[in-house]
């Protein structure tokens, strides 16, 4: 298994920073998130090749774009159209970057809240996307999010195989799935089978009150409710039997950590970089 900071996570640094430090920190790659100041849909071409320059002059790999483009399960055509451009624009850059996955958002709602049509909709781009990936060898990845179709195992794989396309796959996210309130452990990942392209790695907790730095609020199948995001370890979303079935099932793919607590992002970013690596037994 190879580890990969989330740029999102030094999003206040540009690209090229946040790159050192993922190098200074130990990681074996940057999952670069598609806004700026790091990648979008306008990066020119010459910026482009900049990004894959330092990356290779610090021995970087890029496994996956992290697109924000999608939304297409609620979306208007012309609003999907659109979406849809980004997604061809930034799957050039992927080439030049070596990225294998982009990733793409179905859209919402709630998979408890959603209707057939939905999910037909979504899929109908989301095919278009996956076509598009498939002539440069390339894999869409749809992360399992919650106040999204794809939200739990059952939600994701429903989606996925509407598409009907083997170059899409999901994202496993713990702290995502905690959220919702579905099974994140060694179930889960027997559950989604091949499909499971790429792992995110991030803690979160339920609270009793929101506003605090970290916290938000997320509709689940309870209701309205309060989390905060935490450092791997003192959250409540326990990794150790994913981690562990992990490497049961012999996945040799990516881990990507994106924490998001409340601490300054080298720290944090650092902090969950050694847990995970005390947790799987690489330390």
């Amino acid at each position: 298994m190879k580890l990969a900071a989330f740029s999102g996570v030094l999003i206040d640094h540009s690209i090229q920073e946040a790159m050192r430090l993922t190098k200074q920190i130990g990681f074996d790659g940057i999952e670069i998130a598609a806004r700026e100041p790091h990648l979008s849909a306008t990066t020119s071409a010459t910026r482009v090749k900049e990004i894959r320059s330092v990356a290779d002059g610090l021995g970087l790999a890029i496994p996956v774009i992290a697109g924000y483009m999608g939304g297409f399960s609620t979306g208007s055509d012309k609003e999907c159209d659109q979406a849809f451009g980004d997604f061809q624009r930034i799957l050039e850059a992927a080439s030049v970057l070596g990225a294998d996955m982009i990733r793409v958002g179905a859209g919402g709602p709630n998979a408890f809240l959603a209707q057939d049509y939905h999910y037909a909709k979504a899929a109908f781009w989301l095919k278009k996307c996956a076509v598009e990936a498939g002539k440069q060898g390339k894999s869409i990845v749809l992360e399992i999010h919650n106040i999204s179709l794809a939200e739990t195992v059952e939600s994701s794989l429903r989606i996925v195989d509407l598409v009907g396309e083997d170059n899409i796959g999901l994202i496993h996210d713990a702290g995502n799935m905690y959220i919702t309130d579905t099974d994140y452990g060694r179930d889960s990942v027997i559950g989604l089978g091949k499909r499971m392209f790429h792992v995110h790695v991030k803690d979160e907790k339920r609270v009793a009150e929101s506003g605090a730095p970290g916290t938000f609020v997320n509709r689940t199948k309870h209701g309205d409710e309060k989390f905060l995001q935490c450092r791997l370890g003192e959250g409540e979303a326990d990794h150790q039997p994913l981690f562990d079935a992990l490497k049961e099932t012999g996945y040799s793919g990516w881990i990507t950590l994106e924490c998001h607590a409340p601490f300054p992002a080298y720290e944090r970013l650092e902090h969950d970089y050694n847990k995970v690596k005390q947790m799987l037994g690489m330390a």
